[in-house]
């Protein structure tokens, strides 16, 4: 496989995706990433990594709350998040989540 296609948005969008359904989803990518190291796949493998763990960080905060509007709050936060991430993946292209996307390429650039 040529480097030019193996680096087009198309290749690794597949891992990309399904990196954003859960955290099981995650870990697979991780696997169907391995071979090619699609950027693409990589890249969105890190911002889906970084958007499950807000979204279990933001679910622990959230349940010391008793009132129904913080924890809505909280898990809409986790929902938008996720949304942007998804949709950027679905187009193929490399958008960072904004705030802390930038974060988790520094953070988990062990990751794939």
């Amino acid at each position: 496989m040529s480097s030019q296609s193996q680096n087009s948005p198309n290749n690794g969008k597949t891992a990309a995706i399904t990196a954003y359904i859960t955290i099981i989803g995650f870990i697979i990518a991780i696997f169907m990433n391995m071979d090619d190291k699609h950027k693409l796949a990589s890249f969105h493998i890190r911002q889906a990594f970084g958007t499950h763990i807000i979204f279990y960080l933001l679910g622990a905060v959230a349940s010391t709350f008793s009132n129904f509007y913080i924890p809505t709050a909280f898990y809409l936060v986790s929902l938008i998040i996720w949304i942007y991430g998804i949709i950027a993946a679905v187009q193929g292209e490399f958008r960072l989540i904004p705030y802390i996307g930038v974060y988790f390429q520094k953070w988990f650039k062990t990751i794939t």
